[in-house]
């Protein structure tokens, strides 16, 4: 006798012997050739059709399920990125009025005493590079072209010293932080008297 993987001939016979189907009705054979609708086989189809839409639409489901899923995740990761560029805002906000204070106190002439005003200037200095670092950048207004957006207008003077529209002076000085506004220039815009 032949052995296949550890088994006779015999074994595999006795195997299949236990595995056979059971032989088929007379009238089934006779059936076999030709194709007779039964009951049976219409609802089994009409079942199989209802399963196949349900998969369908639960397929479908689920798909817009993770799509809405995956926007909500990315948009809470951008919420969170934004939240953490913009925390510092209010605590700079809190300290503008310092700088245009120190400003104020360098545009006026403290006499004699110029190693004082070092001492103010070397302050002033530090506090703005501290303020940089976290990405405070004051808006440059004086002679740009008048822009809402950035500058708010206190005053209009009839002027030829400068360019219709444009900043003829800055009275408080304006500042973003990274790309938001924190606070427009306050200015006086020239106008054109003719």
């Amino acid at each position: 006798m032949a052995r296949t993987n550890g088994k006779s001939e015999a074994d595999r016979l006795e195997i299949d012997a236990e595995h056979e189907l059971p032989a088929a009705d007379d009238s089934e054979a006779e059936n076999a050739g030709t194709s007779v609708a039964r009951p049976e086989d219409a609802s089994a189809g009409s079942d199989l059709q209802k399963l196949k839409a349900e998969r369908d639409t639960l397929l479908d489901r689920l798909a817009r399920s993770q799509a809405e899923f995956d926007n909500a995740r990315k948009r809470a990761a951008r919420e969170q990125q934004e939240f953490r560029e913009y925390a510092v805002a209010d605590a700079v906000k809190a300290l503008l009025p310092t700088l245009d204070s120190f400003e104020r106190a360098l545009d006026t002439s403290a006499g004699d005493n110029s190693e004082f005003r070092g001492g103010v200037e070397l302050i002033y200095k530090q506090l703005q590079d501290s303020l940089a670092k976290l990405g405070l950048k004051a808006i440059q207004a004086k002679g740009e072209p008048f822009d809402p957006n950035l500058h708010q207008a206190i005053e209009m003077v009839d002027t030829t010293a400068v360019k219709d529209h444009h900043v003829l002076e800055e009275l408080q000085r304006g500042y973003k932080l990274k790309d938001r506004l924190l606070r427009p220039s306050m200015v006086k815009v020239a106008r054109d008297p003719r």
